[in-house]
């Protein structure tokens, strides 16, 4: 496993394991100061747009997500290069951050932001998001690019399919869910913005020549 891959996968769990350990200590503050909040609330400090990706809500959360980066983000760190491949994974997570900062603005109701308190025993109200997920999709995405006609094989799917059309299907559905304000508390248009910020920037390496597609 090449090292942004594997230090990424690491430093994500060991975060989620002292979060874990420790909820009402380490996993309150991190929830606190490091998951990302609205930027009208007390608690926002733009260094939560690079924060909050390394930050999940529990084991599902962040096994799902490390296990897509396991098997998607070898191949792609191998083609970029380790450190083209960490400033796009970083890129992804924080331009998912920023549309998610934007869809709040619009469809936060007025003084949502507001907060009772900042942590310690007392829950605050707003709006945070945490996860990688945004830069995960941003990884996909990538791969598609990087990869479109690899055959991407599922347990539950009979047949494989390729990469181009599983990344279509998967952004297509997190534009429907985010579209139908599903309320299961998944930010699904950080999602779409990681692949959007993913897009323009290997769009951007594609042309210059710069990367390996098949």
């Amino acid at each position: 496993m090449p090292p942004v891959t594997k230090n990424l996968i690491i430093i994500n769990f060991l975060v989620w394991l002292a979060m874990a350990l420790f909820p009402a200590t380490i996993g309150l503050k991190a929830d606190a100061f490091l998951g990302l909040h609205y930027y009208e609330s007390p608690l926002f400090n733009p260094a939560q747009l690079l924060t909050y990706m390394f930050i999940h809500g529990g084991f599902f959360h962040v096994f799902f997500n490390m296990f897509t980066l396991f098997f998607f983000g070898a191949s792609i760190e191998y083609n970029l290069g380790s450190r083209r491949f960490l400033l796009y994974y970083l890129v992804c997570g924080v331009g998912a951050g920023l549309i998610q900062e934007a869809v709040w603005a619009m469809t936060l109701p007025p003084q949502a932001y507001i907060h009772e308190a900042y942590f310690h025993g007392h829950a605050w109200l707003g709006a945070y998001t945490v996860g990688a997920s945004g830069a995960i999709y941003g990884v996909l995405l990538a791969f598609a690019m990087l990869y479109p006609n690899r055959p991407i094989y599922f347990i539950f799917l009979p047949v494989p399919i390729k990469a181009k059309w599983m990344v279509l299907i998967w952004g297509g559905l997190e534009l429907v869910l985010g579209m139908s304000s599903a309320s299961d508390g998944i930010a699904h248009f950080a999602h779409l913005g990681g692949m959007i910020f993913g897009f323009m920037l290997m769009a951007y390496w594609i042309k210059k020549g710069t990367v390996y597609r098949e």
